[in-house]
């Protein structure tokens, strides 16, 4: 195997160890694909309370496992994807969703990013604004033209 084979495996190796290991356990999938595929996707949406940076779908918490079971409990009961959220957003809050709703208590936290590049921008404009500009220098009066030619000839060449 040439080394840059040997490379590429182990770079292969390594992106494959850090892709996210999904912690649903096999006790928990249902045996219809149908319902457990939408179980996974509502799983992505939910986040995980006690790690908070993870989807119930990845995290491996005892929580995060009991709210896997139950989403899967309420799809076999029958109630859609918008109803399972509803559930648990009325239990947990907002902040059960990874995605929280457009609501004026969100305002900050949907557009503060956009409204801080906008102001940094407006910040860097206004100050190259205000930056002198290169301007041509103005040209020499008569008096500076000929105080500049005498300097020339008294000094002396090189």
């Amino acid at each position: 195997m040439t080394p840059l084979r040997s490379a590429l495996l182990g770079l292969a190796l390594l992106l494959g160890l850090a892709l996210p290991a999904f912690a649903v356990l096999p006790d928990e999938r249902l045996a219809d694909p149908a319902l457990e595929a939408r179980a996974r996707t509502l799983g992505q949406e939910l986040r995980c309370l006690v790690c908070q940076n993870q989807s119930i779908d990845d995290s491996s918490s005892e929580l995060a496992r009991d709210l896997r079971v139950l989403v899967r409990e309420r799809l076999v009961a029958g109630d859609g994807d918008a109803e399972v959220l509803e559930y648990l957003r009325s239990r947990y809050g907002d902040f059960v969703l990874l995605r929280p709703p457009l609501t004026p208590a969100t305002y900050l936290l949907w557009f503060g990013p956009a409204l801080l590049l906008a102001g940094g921008a407006l910040a860097l404009g206004l100050k190259l604004r205000r930056r002198p500009r290169d301007a041509a220098p103005a040209p020499l009066t008569e008096e500076e033209s000929r105080r500049l030619a005498h300097a020339l000839e008294e000094t002396p060449a090189r």
